[in-house]
């Protein structure tokens, strides 16, 4: 019921930004259900880790590897969040999934509720 429409990928130079963007449409039941958003990346041969998530009271989270770097926030008239992504590094360079989790639901790769289809990031040195 709830798509999640991701946004903002591509390639860029070390040290460059980019910014994501997920927005999440459905029924107001099913919009209403979601109580965070945020993003997750994976390479090959890895396992997809969250990168951040915020819920829709705005607590945060980033993984330590972002932190610093990266800023997540939402619009939740337009159930949309962003992710800026700054001083982006090779390592960054993952398809990046948009996901959302439901109220009383810990925040985690593996509860998520709805995935988006992923973005590509590319960051080349």
């Amino acid at each position: 019921q709830v798509q999640l429409l991701e946004s903002g990928g591509g390639l860029v130079q070390a040290g460059g930004s980019l910014t994501l963007s997920c927005n999440a449409s459905g029924s107001i039941f099913s919009i209403a259900s979601i109580n965070a958003m945020g993003w997750s990346r994976q390479t090959p041969g890895e396992q997809r880790e969250l990168v951040a998530s915020i819920t829709r009271g705005g607590s945060m989270s980033y993984a330590d590897s972002v932190k610093g770097r990266f800023t997540i926030s939402r619009d939740n008239a337009k159930n949309t969040v962003i992710m800026q992504m700054n001083d982006l590094k090779p390592e960054d360079t993952a398809v990046y999934y948009c996901a959302s989790w439901s109220p009383r639901t810990a925040v985690g790769v593996t509860t998520v509720r709805y995935w988006g289809q992923g973005t590509q990031v590319t960051v080349s040195s």
